[in-house]
């Protein structure tokens, strides 16, 4: 099988911070041992080198990563490659693909992947545009754009049961027959962030830390972890340790939305809050994850997945979260709280209580397993054979 990976990525500055790349960095090669032959289109190589690599444009913005595909570019690579299976990454671009396949003679099968949702529905049902998608009231055209992807694919995949849910709903209100082309495909773990959980740190007595290593956008309900990060250090048991995963952006991205560098700087601010960098190295990043008691969940309503949570995961951190989207689904309903003062009391007795944490470590470190690269890869040529 030949599989053209089309793949936008966001944060060409910091590849470590994009999870799409990620996530076809460990998976195409998951696929090659598979059998398959992989070709990633994209700004950046990802993959190894028995990947095939096309070099694509770095968009401007999110806003032309969905409205601007360039479809003499797709005709003429969908004529190079000969796909089996075309993968759009960004499935608003499904429909100049489908137009490109068409131009192209090509037969080859469509496969949105649904990895990044720009709404999300609350518990009575309604739905509600992502606000990161929102700027000059275009979350609606994206939204429309959305539908019309799904309606150009011949299989949809999303990451998780929550994913799918929200998916269907969203998809039948815009009159979009999804049929039996639904499968749901988790992200693969990265296995060099895996880690026995009997190699954990002790609380320590000057208080274990809590690790927070999601993007800082105000979209991911940071602004509400701000106020949680005042509660969780009060009494000196715990400390937070905030990854600042992005460094310094490009203009472009600063001038939509500027609240990661506002929201670090408050965070920074913080008695017994260490903002740290990884520098888009994966190896320090394990180094920092691994010095840390446990994670932090972030506050955000329309969470299809969050690889930083499953990166916790797999080294055995077990992670707080609010009881929000897919959150609620992956993580242990012991570990969910509904109010701060729920969440201080969660923290300070993973930091203070050995045998919680035991407990709640290698759950977490097990709920990964099925995210193992190979694993995934099955399920992924299974859902577009």
């Amino acid at each position: 099988m030949r599989v053209l990976y089309l793949l936008n990525i966001s944060n060409p500055d910091r590849l470590s911070a994009d999870s799409g790349w990620i996530f076809a960095d460990l998976l195409a090669p998951a696929l090659v041992d598979a059998g398959a032959e992989v070709t990633v289109a994209a700004p950046a190589a990802a993959g190894d080198a028995r990947c095939g690599f096309h070099r694509t444009r770095v968009p401007g913005t999110k806003y032309r990563a969905r409205f601007s595909a360039d479809i003499d570019e797709l005709v003429a690579l969908i004529r190079a490659e000969q796909p089996d299976v075309v993968v759009a990454n960004q499935v608003e671009e499904a429909p100049a693909i489908r137009t490109a396949l068409l131009e192209a003679g090509s037969d080859a099968l469509l496969a949105g992947y649904c990895h990044y949702l720009p709404f999300s529905f609350t518990d009575g049902g309604q739905l509600l545009l992502d606000p990161s998608l929102n700027d000059a009231g275009l979350g609606r055209p994206v939204l429309l754009a959305f539908a019309a992807g799904l309606a150009a694919c011949d299989r949809v995949m999303v990451h998780s049961s929550t994913a799918a849910s929200w998916v269907s709903a969203a998809a039948a209100r815009m009159t979009v027959d999804l049929g039996d082309r639904l499968r749901i495909v988790p992200a693969p773990r990265d296995e060099r962030l895996v880690r026995d959980p009997a190699d954990r740190p002790p609380g320590g007595a000057g208080g274990a830390i809590g690790v927070y290593n999601h993007r800082l956008y105000a979209h991911y309900g940071t602004e509400q972890f701000v106020d949680l990060a005042r509660d969780l250090v009060a009494s000196g048991t715990v400390r937070l340790r905030v990854m600042d995963l992005f460094g310094r952006r490009r203009a472009e991205r600063k001038g939509l939305d500027d609240s990661p560098e506002k929201m670090r700087d408050q965070l920074a601010a913080l008695p017994h809050v260490q903002v740290v960098s990884d520098r888009g190295d994966r190896v320090r990043y394990k180094n920092l994850l691994a010095g840390a008691r446990f994670g932090v969940a972030p506050f955000r309503p329309g969470c299809p997945w969050s690889m930083s949570v499953i990166d916790c995961q797999g080294m055995g951190l077990p992670v707080i979260s609010p009881k929000l989207g897919w959150l609620t689904e992956h993580i242990d309903p012991e570990l969910c709280f509904t109010t701060p003062a729920e969440a201080v009391a969660l923290a300070e007795r993973l930091a203070t209580d050995d045998e919680f944490h035991v407990v709640h470590a290698k759950r977490a470190h097990a709920s990964t397993a099925d995210f193992a690269p190979a694993l995934v890869a099955t399920r992924y040529l299974e859902a577009i054979s």
